[in-house]
């Protein structure tokens, strides 16, 4: 160990003194004594205290007096990852300066997906029983009125949107092959305002029941659906009993 790099480091990386043995070492100043090979031993020394360090990778300055060294990191489960200490060294000196010390994601690192807040993740059909999912405060789809939320122009907007390119639009699946509209089917229970007369409730069990449908949607249960005629059965003629 006589010969190791020794670091002493104060609160917060104030100072930072490369020894070998008893003396201290004047870092030669050749292109700066944040990019000498002393540099890259104080570093690594430092980081070596506290992870596995690989091979050093780079040198990124921030200025004359501050620089990143990188390094590989071999931490299980981060693959891809660098170990980065940045040194400083101030103006007229030789000695280094430990300031912090850091694992970094690199450029093949496995990260985890940017953090997205929690109502701006929610998804159609997220929300469970037991869930709670207050009003955003400042949501444009309701507004106030006599003390309590209520859909603004702008929510009843959006949900016919919806609703118009959704399942049961007037350019679904169920509209192109329906011989006639919801909006004259027995069924069809208009909405009114402030959605609009051209939405309405399906009370059809076997269609879309329970849904909100357009009035130029349509489906094969209408209620204006011809019934089948009954088909006589006849007893087969034999003619040969004549």
């Amino acid at each position: 160990m006589g010969d190791r790099p020794r670091i002493e480091r104060t609160v917060g990386g104030m100072r930072s003194i490369l020894h070998h043995g008893r003396h201290n070492v004047r870092v030669a100043k050749r292109n700066g004594p944040l990019f000498t090979p002393d540099a890259i031993e104080v570093a690594r020394a430092a980081l070596e205290e506290i992870g596995q360090v690989g091979r050093h990778l780079g040198i990124q300055a921030h200025n004359n007096e501050c620089a990143t060294l990188r390094f590989e990191a071999y931490e299980p489960g981060y693959s891809g990852w660098e170990w980065h200490a940045v040194l400083a060294c101030a103006p007229g000196s030789d000695h280094l300066t430990v300031n912090e010390l850091a694992l970094m994601p690199g450029n093949t690192a496995l990260k985890a997906p940017e953090w997205v807040p929690y109502d701006q993740r929610l998804r159609k059909g997220d929300l469970q029983p037991e869930a709670l999912l207050p009003p955003n405060p400042d949501d444009p789809h309701l507004k106030d009125k006599d003390g309590r939320l209520v859909l603004s122009k702008k929510g009843a907007k959006a949900a016919r949107q919806r609703w118009e390119q959704g399942k049961f639009g007037p350019r679904s699946a169920y509209a192109q092959h329906a011989a006639n509209p919801c909006s004259s089917c027995g069924y069809f229970l208009p909405l009114g305002k402030p959605i609009g007369k051209e939405f309405g409730i399906c009370a059809n069990e076997y269609a879309a029941d329970g849904h909100v449908v357009h009035e130029r949607n349509g489906c094969g249960a209408h209620t204006l659906t011809p019934i089948a005629e009954k088909h006589t059965t006849l007893e087969p003629f034999d003619d040969e009993q004549y």
